[in-house]
C-alpha cells in the first residue's frame, strides 16, 4: 500500500499483534492521563508547593503535615484541570472528524507537554491554574480520540478487553505518580521544592515517547472510509482482521462500514455540536434533525453516565485519599503509605474487567460494582463515625473503615472505571463518532472537576458523611442504569443504530424494537452491495447480495441498483 508510510506497523503486523500494538500506544496515553489524575494527591501535600508557592494553607506544628486554609484555592487549582479539559475534549473531536484520529492524539501530546512544562515551573497559584488549564487541553484531546482509535481498530467481539487493559495501565499512572511522589516527600525533609517539580515535570517523558511513536501506526479504518480513503481502510481492515484465510470476513465488515456510513451521510443535520445537543429537543423547536438516530438522547445518556462516574467516590478516593484516611483515624506518612497500597489495589483491580466486560455485559458489571461500593462507602462513613466517637478503639474502627475503601476501589477498577468511557465510544455513529465520545468527555469533567472543587469544602464541614452521599448515588445509578442504558456489548459499532432506532427511551422498548428491525430486516446489519455475494461478520455465512436500507424514518436508499426496489425502514417502535 503506497499511500502509507513503509515504515507503517501495519505492515510488519497482522490481527492480534497488530491490536495488541495499537493497544500498546493507546495505554500509554492513557497512562498519562492516570498520572496527571493521581499527581495531584502528592503535589498537595507537599510543604513547598501548599505553604511557600500556592500560599493555601500552613504546616502543623511539630510536624511536617500540611493543613489546608483555604480548601476554595486548593480546590479551585485541582478543578480547573477540568475544564481544559472539557475545552481539549470538544476541541480534540471536532479536530478528530477532520484530520483523523492519529494526528489528534500528537496534537494532544503537545499541549500535555506544554502545559507540564508551565507546571513544574510554576511560581504562584494564577501561574499554576493557567498552567493546569493548558494541561487539561492535551488530557482531554487524548481522552476522547483514544477510545475512539481503540474500539475502531478491535473487534465487536472484544472491544471491553482491549479497553480494560488500556485502563489498567491508567491506573498504574495513578500508581506510579503517587508513589514517587511519595518517594520525593522524603528529600529535603519535605520542605524541598523537589518534591512536588519533579513529579509534576516526570509525566512529559511518556509525552514525548508517545508523540515520537504515534505516526508509525494505522489510522482508524473507519475514519478513512467516512472521508473517502476506502483502499487504505481496506487494506489496514484486512491486516487487523487477518487475510489468511479470513479475506471474506474482512471485507464483509469494510462493506458494512462503507454502506453505514453512506447511509448516516443522510441522516441530517449531525455534525455540528448544538445540533447534537439540542436533538433531545422537540422538533418544534428545532430538535429530532438526526431523525431516528436520535443523536440527542445518546448525548444525554453519555453526559450523566460519566457524572455519575464521578459522584459514586472514585474521584474524592483518588485525590482525596489522604484526607479519607485521616477520617478513618489515621495521620501523617501513615495515611499517604496507606492510600499508595489503596491505588495498586485499585490497578489490579482492573484486571477483573478484562475478563468480566466481554461476558457479563456492560449493564451486569454496572450493577454489582454500584451495589458493591454502595455498601462498602456506608460500612466506612459508620465505621470513620465510630473512630471519632470511641478513640480508645479508633485503631480497630480505623481499620475496618480503611479495608471497605479498598473493596470500593477494588469495586470501581473493575467495573465503574471503563464502561462510562467506553460506552461513548461504542454507541454513536461513525460520523460523529469522535464528538460523540466528546460528550461523554465533556460529563467526566463536569463531574470531576465539580466533585473536586467541592471535595475540600465536605470533608471540612460534613466529615465522615461524605462516604454516605456516594454511597446513595450509587444506589440511585441503579433504577438509572436498568431503566435507560440498552446494552452494547457483543453488538457491532454498525448496529448501535438498530439499537436507538425506538421512539422510546426506555430501555426495554430500544431492545424489544431492535429484536423486532433484525428479525424482520436481517439485511440491515449485513454486508451489502458486493456484487455477486456477502458475507455475514458475524457468521460467516454467505448471502445474496443485499442494499443498504435507510437510516432515516420514511427515507429510501437510492444507492441501490437492485432491480425490485423497496421503501426505506421505518425506524419506528
Amino acid at each position: 500500500m503506497d499511500k502509507i508510510s513503509k515504515f507503517n506497523v501495519v505492515h510488519r503486523y497482522e490481527r492480534r499483534a497488530l491490536l495488541v500494538a495499537i493497544n500498546c500506544v493507546g495505554s500509554l496515553a492513557i497512562f498519562f492521563f492516570g498520572y496527571d489524575q493521581g499527581m495531584m494527591g502528592s503535589v498537595n501535600v507537599s510543604i513547598d508547593y501548599a505553604v511557600n508557592v500556592m500560599k493555601f494553607g500552613h504546616v502543623a506544628p511539630n510536624s511536617t503535615q500540611v493543613v489546608v486554609d483555604n480548601t476554595l484555592l486548593q480546590g479551585g487549582i485541582t478543578s480547573v484541570y477540568y475544564l481544559g479539559c472539557l475545552v481539549g475534549c470538544l476541541l480534540g473531536g471536532w479536530i478528530a472528524e477532520k484530520v483523523g484520529r492519529i494526528k489528534v492524539i500528537a496534537l494532544g501530546s503537545i499541549w500535555g507537554v506544554f502545559g507540564a512544562s508551565l507546571q513544574c515551573s510554576a511560581q504562584n497559584s494564577d501561574w499554576m491554574i493557567c498552567a493546569r488549564l493548558i494541561n487539561g487541553i492535551g488530557t482531554g484531546m487524548l481522552n476522547v480520540i483514544v477510545p475512539v482509535w481503540s474500539t475502531e481498530t478491535a473487534p465487536h467481539t472484544s472491544r471491553g478487553t482491549f479497553v480494560s487493559i488500556e485502563f489498567f495501565l491508567n491506573i498504574f499512572g495513578v500508581v506510579v505518580a503517587y508513589w514517587l511522589g511519595f518517594g520525593c516527600s522524603y528529600v529535603g525533609g519535605g520542605y524541598s521544592p523537589f518534591v512536588w517539580r519533579f513529579p509534576v515535570a516526570f509525566q512529559i517523558l511518556p509525552l514525548l515517547f508517545l508523540l515520537a511513536i504515534v505516526w508509525f501506526f494505522p489510522e482508524s479504518p473507519r475514519w478513512l472510509v467516512k472521508v473517502g480513503r476506502e483502499d487504505e481502510a481496506r487494506y489496514i481492515l484486512g491486516r487487523l482482521r487477518g487475510e489468511t484465510g479470513n479475506d471474506d470476513l474482512a471485507e464483509a465488515e469494510f462493506q458494512d462500514i462503507r454502506n453505514v456510513a453512506e447511509l448516516e451521510k443522510k441522516s441530517g443535520k449531525l455534525n455540528s455540536y448544538f445540533h447534537m445537543l439540542w436533538d433531545v429537543m422537540p422538533k418544534a423547536i428545532g430538535g429530532g434533525s438526526s431523525g431516528a438516530l436520535h443523536i440527542g438522547r445518546r448525548v444525554q445518556l453519555v453526559i450523566w453516565l460519566t457524572i455519575l462516574q464521578e459522584w459514586i467516590g472514585i474521584a474524592g478516593v483518588t485525590i482525596y485519599a489522604n484526607d479519607i484516611f485521616s477520617q478513618a483515624g489515621y495521620s501523617g506518612q501513615k495515611a499517604r503509605w496507606i492510600s499508595g497500597v489503596n491505588d495498586i489495589t485499585y490497578m489490579f483491580s482492573t484486571l477483573i474487567a478484562i475478563f468480566t466486560l466481554d461476558r457479563l455485559g456492560r449493564r451486569v458489571s454496572l450493577y454489582w460494582g454500584a451495589i458493591v461500593m454502595g455498601a462498602s462507602m456506608f460500612l466506612a462513613g459508620g465505621l470513620s463515625r465510630g473512630a471519632v466517637n470511641n478513640p480508645e478503639k479508633a485503631a480497630q474502627y480505623g481499620a475496618a473503615g480503611a479495608a471497605f475503601t479498598f473493596i470500593f476501589t477494588a469495586g470501581f477498577g473493575a467495573t465503574w472505571l471503563t464502561i462510562p468511557l467506553l460506552y461513548p465510544a461504542e454507541i454513536f455513529p461513525l460520523q460523529i463518532r469522535a464528538k460523540g465520545n466528546a460528550w461523554g468527555v465533556v460529563g467526566w469533567c463536569i463531574g470531576n472537576g465539580w466533585t473536586v472543587l467541592l471535595l475540600p469544602t465536605m470533608f471540612a464541614h460534613i466529615h465522615e458523611k461524605v462516604f454516605y452521599v456516594f454511597g446513595a448515588v450509587n444506589f440511585l445509578t441503579l433504577p438509572i442504569v436498568w431503566a435507560f442504558y440498552p446494552e452494547s456489548n457483543q453488538r457491532t459499532l454498525e448496529e448501535m443504530d438498530l439499537l436507538f432506532a425506538s421512539n422510546s427511551w426506555w430501555n426495554w422498548d430500544a431492545e424489544t424494537n431492535f429484536a423486532r428491525l433484525r428479525e424482520e430486516n436481517p439485511e440491515l446489519v449485513q454486508a451489502a452491495q458486493r456484487g455477486a455475494s456477502v458475507v455475514d461478520p458475524e457468521t460467516g455465512v454467505r448471502r445474496k447480495s443485499v442494499r443498504g436500507p435507510s437510516l432515516v424514518a420514511g427515507q429510501r436508499d437510492e444507492s441501490s441498483t437492485d432491480s425490485d426496489e423497496k421503501p426505506g425502514v421505518q425506524m419506528k417502535n
